[in-house]
């Protein structure tokens, strides 16, 4: 993949966009609406200008290079699930005992050769240009601002190349970097990742820490920086395994850490432990905006690429998004590391909407009384699934995980209250629900055994139940009820918020014979008819041990929380489009969306 433009040309139908467009906001806004579309197509946007800086960029933006299931199966050269047969068989590899196991086991033990990257000792073509110290000028790269609340331009595609104190360990992740002037970047390495690990090794240490940046190259080094490997292993292991050759890899400028010789951008510099700035607040792939907080600062030392780049960049914010296929084959990859710690387990999934750590369904082999509460404990306490709020596990009798319809009738035909199971655990940096920053409550579901036998009493109409909803409480203003034929249908109601919901949910237990499972929501910015986006707010918005009550309904408050909910800290805002600038690229022929499409995906706030 040497070229990859060309590549895409041939193999990802590539979209090319030869209107010169903003790279504040009118870039990201294409590429934000081509992924939600069901054929998303990777866009190349050759004349890419800063209007506001009065800049002519000359290098052209790519995104959406994870455009699909077909294209990232293309970008892999093979079906994910190829990859996991393969890290399958290296997991359940045993000592030989015959000659004819010994002469079988070669072939393998040979390939394994080609998984450890490769460092070369001479330039790559990342190397081709190099831009010394005194020169640095961030401003010459299209660094693209996606919402109109940003703290400021951002690269969301970096590669961030980072290695321990003592040079033993490297690491590739994928952290938002924030542009502040010509120089600097905001480090937004979480606190639970490998490479904030490090920085707290300098930082004891006194030392400044070396950091390489990597923009574009093989689409595949993208994908290996956001993958959960183990800690302690470097990614590029995975790209080895993957293309079964070595990574090749060449030595930065100014520091010791190596990068692969053919990525488009290299931006080196150094971090002092010293030295914290406000990063954000940055509309992130939650949906929301998360919000500021110190973060360490990169100095640019030096600058190098390629003769042509090109600059590699995606778009987050509401599903679906481009992470929704970059998911989907890190779910199929990593299955076989998650088996040794859950032997049973047939399948998961992480629904785009449940934005990955917010949801993630399973299907198991029960062996006991019990068993799903244990493996609900051994997700909660490994590696990147220890993040994961709501856990919904079914038997290997139920449909496939990714029918979405056929699976929620099977899981609320056994949903009960004495089968669900509410926790406190560690949560993602990014999740804004939780009274605390990093602890938050845990929601598990056992929905493996047999069907409940008692349903919903007496089933009343959606427009008779408001309405006896409404004598209660005038402060619910809508009101739809899903999968009425199941046991335990769900209503969702949408309420004008003035007080704790707590409150409300506690009034509406009178109506136990005609409510099974209640979710409120707040009426602004929600459509009742749309199931979609409201798993992606409710899993995003509730706190299990503060939004979840048992006593005779099952409750659900999926609100927005303030301080009438005793809750302290900034509740941050929804990522939405600016109407101005849709429309202007409506009128340029550039996007061809209606109301239909904005609502549906909440693109702007409703009226």
């Amino acid at each position: 993949m040497q070229d990859v433009v060309q590549w895409l040309k041939d193999n990802g139908d590539l979209k090319v966009i030869d209107e010169p467009l903003d790279v504040e906001l009118e870039i990201p806004h294409v590429a934000y609406i081509e992924v939600k579309k069901e054929d998303s197509r990777p866009i190349l946007f050759t004349k890419p200008v800063n209007k506001a800086k009065g800049i002519k960029y000359d290098m052209p933006v790519l995104m959406n290079i994870f455009a699909n299931k077909a294209l990232t199966e293309k970008i892999f050269g093979k079906h994910p699930n190829d990859v996991a047969e393969g890290i399958e068989e290296l997991l359940k590899l045993k000592p030989p005992k015959t000659l004819k196991a010994k002469l079988a086991m070669i072939p393998k033990l040979f390939s394994l050769k080609n998984v450890f990257p490769k460092r070369l000792k001479f330039r790559g073509e990342c190397q081709e240009v190099i831009i010394p110290k005194e020169e640095v000028d961030l401003d010459r790269l299209p660094i693209l601002k996606t919402w109109e609340e940003d703290g400021g331009p951002f690269i969301t595609m970096g590669q961030v190349y980072t290695q321990s104190l003592d040079g033993q360990m490297q690491n590739l992740g994928m952290y938002r970097l924030q542009q502040y002037d010509k120089h600097r970047l905001g480090m937004h390495w979480q606190i639970h990742k490998d490479a904030s690990h490090f920085f707290d090794q300098y930082q004891k240490a006194g030392k400044k820490m070396p950091v390489t940046v990597a923009i574009g190259g093989d689409p595949l080094y993208i994908w290996c920086g956001q993958a959960p490997m183990p800690h302690g292993m470097f990614e590029m292991l995975l790209y080895g395994f993957v293309r079964n050759k070595n990574a090749q890899l060449v030595k930065s400028i100014s520091n010791d850490i190596y990068i692969p010789r053919d990525v488009d951008i290299v931006i080196e510099g150094f971090v002092d432990p010293e030295k914290m700035e406000t990063e954000g607040p940055f509309g992130d792939h939650t949906g929301y905006y998360t919000l500021k907080e110190p973060f360490p600062v990169m100095e640019v030392e030096t600058i190098t690429m390629k003769k042509a780049p090109v600059f590699a960049a995606t778009v987050v914010g509401k599903p679906p998004l481009e992470d929704k296929y970059m998911g989907w084959a890190t779910e199929r990859v990593f299955l076989p590391m998650l088996k040794p710690m859950a032997p049973d387990l047939i399948d998961y999934n992480m629904p785009e909407n449940g934005v990955f750590h917010n949801l993630i369904l399973a299907k198991m082999k029960v062996m006991y009384k019990g068993h799903a509460q244990q493996f609900m404990h051994a997700f909660w306490g490994v590696g990147q699934m220890s993040f994961v709020k709501h856990a919904l596990f079914v038997g290997e009798d139920a449909p496939e995980l990714e029918d979405a319809e056929a699976l929620t009738e099977h899981i609320l035909n056994r949903l009960s209250k004495e089968k669900i199971l509410i926790t406190q655990g560690i949560v993602d940096h990014l999740d804004h629900s939780s009274s605390e920053q990093f602890v938050g409550g845990k929601l598990g579901v056992d929905a493996t055994g047999d069907e409940v036998e008692e349903g919903v009493q007496e089933l009343l109409s959606d427009e008779v139940l408001l309405s006896t909803i409404q004598e209660i409480d005038a402060s619910v203003v809508g009101l739809k009820q899903y999968m009425t034929h199941t046991k335990n249908p769900v209503c969702v109601i949408a309420v004008r918020k003035e007080r704790s919901q707590l409150k409300l949910m506690k009034k509406l237990r009178v109506l136990n014979a005609h409510i099974k499972v209640l979710v409120v929501v707040d009426e602004a910015n929600n459509d009742l008819n749309d199931p979609y986006m409201l798993i992606w707010r409710v899993v995003n918005n509730i706190d299990a041990q503060r939004d979840v009550k048992l006593k005779s309904i099952i409750a659900i408050d999926a609100t927005n929380k303030s301080e009438v909910d005793g809750f302290e800290r900034e509740w941050p805002g929804d990522t939405f489009c600016t109407k101005s600038v849709l429309e202007n690229l409506q009128e340029k022929g550039i996007i061809d969306i209606d109301e239909t499409f904005i609502k549906k995906f909440g693109l702007l706030p409703f009226a």
